[in-house]
């Protein structure tokens, strides 16, 4: 099954090369390329067999997604940020909720970890109100998974965050995206709340969504018996971009390899700029770099998967430091796919592929969108973190900032 799923993204990029202007122009893939990663098992490649998913390591996972990238970035992005939050709540989300959220299987759920607004206590559950921007793959997404705002009951401190699950007939979907420079067929829109209402066993209390500590093991673990099950988000998460970018900027030098066939140099004897050695060193530097890229990328799913094998088996604990330490080396992964495609893709490839409409002109701005994105902005941040760990430079438990030494 992982070599089939590969190539049935590989088989797609045909289809997502053609269809990339259009789902800029919905602001989300058509109906039709939601269909092909239905019918191809997508959706369901994280959702446990218990519930009719297939299961797969992270390694597939993230080959899969970068092949659908290497076809269209948004609507790899799109199916990818619905795709993924089936592992959070395969692994932390108790046996009830989880029955009852994937059902027969038929799951996909976009996910901020930004909170939407408050939540109350109502009978039997809460009610949820607010809104919030980036909701990537909400527009085929069944349920959303979100963060709101617990009542803080009179305790001093950071607000409490509640983790929750939402069925889709629980919030609507804005027609607010499309207008930023790239990614604008990834279906990021806006989701709003009113009045919502899920079940008490539908959220988890004083839960953050990118810091669940699994010290204690997961329910996902004794339900699926899967160490996958075991482990935190923002690895995988950080991952998931990573993929997405690498995939945006293969994408890209595939088209700049056919120009090169193609195209004249732009000095005598204007053979084939394949024959120019400086465009030959450009090509060569972006395969190498973009292949070093993907070597690191792979190495961290595998590094993800043995962490959470290692603690459901020997009791070794999934910390904080191993989930920041891979996140951060996904977050330099995609980092240097952006700048490979700066350097060694974008020049070479010459004014003519900066027209509107061109592939390549396309995949600069999607691939421009890491710069902004709230990710690449962590960056300093999380690498001091990593550090902090390392270092043993404690977090205060009702803040998480990091506490200075007593004079």
């Amino acid at each position: 099954m992982t070599q089939e799923l590969i190539d049935r993204a590989i088989a797609l990029r045909p289809l997502l090369i053609e269809r990339q202007a259009e789902a800029e122009e919905n602001t989300y893939p058509a109906q039709d390329v939601h269909e092909e990663f239905e019918a191809a098992g997508f959706y369901r490649m994280l959702v446990p067999r218990r519930f009719g998913g297939l299961e797969v390591d992270m390694e597939t996972y993230m080959h899969v997604v970068l092949e659908l990238a290497r076809g269209c970035p948004s609507s790899a992005w799109c199916m990818c940020l619905a795709a993924n939050h089936a592992l959070q709540i395969g692994s932390w989300f108790e046996e009830r909720a989880q029955e009852e959220i994937f059902g027969d299987g038929d799951f996909r759920c976009a996910s901020v970890a930004a909170p939407i607004g408050p939540a109350t206590r109502v009978d039997g559950g809460w009610q949820l109100d607010g809104q919030v921007a980036y909701a990537s793959g909400a527009p085929y997404s069944t349920h959303y998974m979100g963060q709101a705002l617990m009542p803080d009951d009179g305790v001093p401190g950071p607000p409490r965050m509640l983790l929750f699950v939402a069925p889709r007939s629980e919030w609507t979907m804005l027609d607010d995206w499309g207008d930023t420079l790239g990614l604008r067929g990834s279906g990021s829109h806006s989701v709003r709340f009113e009045g919502a209402r899920i079940p008490e066993h539908w959220a988890i209390e004083d839960t953050m969504m990118v810091d669940v500590d699994v010290s204690g093991g997961t329910p996902g673990v004794r339900i699926h018996g899967n160490p996958m099950y075991g482990g935190r988000a923002l690895g995988p998460f950080t991952m998931s971009l990573a993929a997405l970018f690498i995939g945006a900027a293969y994408n890209a030098l595939d088209e700049l390899e056919s120009q090169l066939h193609t195209k004249p140099a732009p000095r005598p004897p204007f053979h084939p700029r394949k024959h120019d050695p400086d465009y030959q060193r450009m090509f060569g530097s972006a395969i190498a770099r973009l292949g070093m890229c993907e070597a690191a990328l792979m190495d961290c799913a595998r590094q993800h998967m043995e962490l959470c094998r290692q603690a459901a088996e020997d009791g070794r604990e999934f910390s904080y430091a191993d989930d920041m330490r891979i996140g951060c080396i996904a977050r330099e992964v995609y980092i240097e796919a952006w700048e490979t495609m700066e350097r060694d893709i974008w020049r070479p490839a010459g004014s003519s592929s900066a027209k509107a409409g061109q592939r390549i002109e396309r995949i600069f701005r999607d691939m421009a969108m890491s710069g902004g994105h709230r990710n690449t902005t962590l960056r300093d941040w999380a690498l001091r973190e990593i550090a902090c760990e390392r270092l043993g430079i404690p977090r205060d438990p009702a803040t998480g900032n990091r506490q200075l030494p007593r004079p």
